[in-house]
């Protein structure tokens, strides 16, 4: 059999799930609302991102009826056949067969306005997180850290457990406590359909101007002096196919993930709050061995990321290591309060010898992130700007065709695994 590069083999690995998370207590208040996974007390890695020290981890459903039982018209259903031998396991997902008949009248019954069920029910959390991250900047446990508060579009997956059995789940009438059984994994893959919708139609609707285009490779650096660290090298190619160099970031870091399942609508909501550091402290001999390795890459469109080096030249040593690699193209909209991003992602990882490109819809919640970690605003102010903000997203961003459960969907996949 002929050899294959690592970077051009398409492993069979499945994901590994992530630790099973214990319950916690719920405020009185919230018992019947929201199903509390607990935060989680030691740093570890889910994925490109880690979990600090009391992150705030949530899931909840929106718009149940009046004995919190799912409405007739949804179900569950089997994702298709490419995303299952991807995630190499099967999964289910909510589908909402109502929601296709509503999308041309956005905000569905706007008498019951679950957008300030939702707003009520995330507030105290969203609080916590910055309560604790203020709490870490304050005391220099975190220094020079950008906070980012986030909205992102896309379906919760269920999967099975060793106490639950898929197939049973699906034959059986959808129960929300059936579903906190089940592993969630959040999938962040639109339909091109729906980011043309976002740009055309949501775009001139929400106040926000086209900003800038980028096209930028990111380069995850594993360096054996901060084992508990992964290093992200921001690079442009020049007009000579050379790369330049012009940001270093480390430990992405979440502080806060809620995810919502939005039965009324077809795609489902998670909320974040995550921070990173902008890297200033390394010596010229770092810098340039860094550059070293970025260098050494050689530009493939044939290959997943878009990079590939040659063999050997992925290490630097002992001490510096390539375990993966992004080509983003990225278009950016912004207003006064809000940052839009529609990204598509070519990326592959060294460490898994996988490969996957999605396309991704990010609404950056700047002024509230602001306002809240500043408090320089009232809180009933604050409150009400985050309602107001919640009832937009649930306008304009919650409505896409149904793709998942379709025949013809992307061959690979990009989850944010909870």
């Amino acid at each position: 059999m002929a050899y294959i590069p690592p970077h051009k083999r398409h492993s069979k690995d499945s994901n590994r799930p992530s630790p099973t998370p214990t319950p916690e207590l719920l405020a009185p208040q919230f018992k019947r609302d929201l199903n509390l996974r607990s935060s989680q007390h030691n740093v570890h890695r889910v994925g490109k991102i880690i979990n600090v020290d009391k992150c705030v981890y949530r899931w909840f459903v929106v718009d149940l009826d009046d004995n919190h039982r799912f409405p007739g018209f949804v179900h569950l259903e089997s994702i298709s056949e490419p995303i299952e031998q991807t995630l190499g396991e099967k999964s289910l997902v909510l589908v909402n067969n109502h929601a296709d008949k509503g999308n041309d009248e956005l905000g569905g019954n706007i008498s019951r306005r679950p957008w300030e069920f939702l707003a009520k029910n995330v507030w105290p959390d969203l609080l916590t997180s910055f309560n604790n991250l203020r709490n870490k900047m304050e005391c220099k446990e975190l220094e020079k850290v950008k906070p980012k508060l986030i909205a992102r579009f896309g379906k919760i997956l269920f999967r099975g457990t060793n106490s639950v059995n898929i197939e049973k789940v699906k034959k059986d009438p959808v129960s929300e406590t059936t579903l906190k059984r089940l592993w969630r994994t959040f999938y962040t893959n639109v339909p091109t359909s729906y980011m043309e919708n976002i740009i055309g139609g949501v775009v001139p609707k929400i106040g926000v101007d086209f900003e800038t285009d980028k096209d930028v490779y990111h380069i995850r650096v594993i360096d054996s002096t901060r084992p508990k660290a992964i290093i992200h090298c921001k690079c442009r190619v020049k007009e000579d196919k050379t790369f330049e160099l012009y940001k270093i970031e480390i430990n992405f870091a979440r502080h806060m993930a809620i995810d919502i399942s939005c039965v009324d609508k077809n795609l489902d909501l998670r909320l974040m709050l995550w921070t990173k550091s902008i890297v200033t402290d390394l010596t010229d001999e770092e810098m340039q061995s860094l550059r070293n390795l970025i260098n050494s890459a050689v530009l493939d469109p044939g290959v997943k990321g878009g990079l590939r080096w040659p063999l050997g030249k992925s290490n630097l040593g002992d001490r510096y290591r390539v375990s993966g690699v992004w080509h983003t193209e990225v278009k950016l909209y912004e207003s006064s309060s809000l940052r839009l991003k529609v990204r598509h992602a070519d990326r592959f990882c060294f460490e898994s010898s996988t490969g996957e490109s999605t396309m991704e819809i990010t609404l950056k919640l700047k002024q509230l992130a602001s306002d809240i970690l500043e408090q320089k605003v009232d809180t009933d102010t604050i409150y009400n700007m985050f309602k107001d903000t919640l009832g937009l997203i649930w306008d304009y961003f919650l409505c896409c065709e149904h793709f998942l459960t379709k025949q013809l969907v992307p061959s690979s996949t990009y989850s944010e695994k909870c």
